[in-house]
């Protein structure tokens, strides 16, 4: 058992039998009543996210969450096979725990995996990746002044608005967590 000062982000709770796993907080002092701990949390099994408030000081059930990086190997049918990198034992994680994370994972591609009593609860990659385009329309020449977008297709298959000025075979650097173009990477 800990208490409302020991949330952090990335603090795993047991809150009425589910797991939930800290995005944000903020501990408030208002001018009149009692100190609080609002937070924003995220179903670890479902990707709910919701807001709950708790009293300061009170007592809070946080789970214990194992951290370790793999190396994702392979896709074998709807299962994703990753390597421990200290133990080189082999993980076999189902498509549902692995979410969206698939569209930006190439093999050998470094990933952390928090498991929970031996079962993975999700898995986070870096906070953008370097991938490249492997197909997309090319740009009309008097349409590079504007700002517009087009689709690209990466080398994993999922599509992204990119800049008109990007070519096929370009690599660019993409935010795992929205999707988002950030920018060329030039080599």
């Amino acid at each position: 058992m800990a208490t409302t000062n020991d949330i952090k982000n990335g603090t795993v709770l047991n809150l009425d039998g589910n797991l939930w796993s800290v995005i944000e907080f903020q501990h408030v002092k208002p001018g009149k009543g009692g100190a609080f701990v609002r937070t924003k949390l995220r179903n670890v099994t479902s990707g709910k996210v919701v807001d709950k408030t708790f009293n300061a000081g009170a007592k809070v059930d946080t789970a214990r969450v194992d951290r370790s990086e793999y190396q994702y190997l392979y896709k074998d049918g709807d299962d994703f096979v990753f390597m421990d990198n200290s133990t080189y034992d082999q993980l076999t994680i189902p498509a549902a725990v692995v979410g969206d994370a698939e569209n930006f994972m190439l093999e050998n591609t470094n990933a952390v995996i928090a498991m929970h009593d031996g079962s993975p609860l999700y898995i986070e990659l870096p906070p953008s990746v370097v991938l490249e385009i492997t197909y997309t329309e090319p740009g009309l020449q008097g349409d590079r002044s504007t700002g517009g977008t087009k689709p690209a297709t990466l080398e994993t298959g999922y599509q992204i608005q990119v800049p008109l000025f990007i070519e096929n075979n370009t690599r660019v650097k993409v935010d795992t967590r929205s999707g988002d173009y950030l920018g060329r990477v030039i080599e």
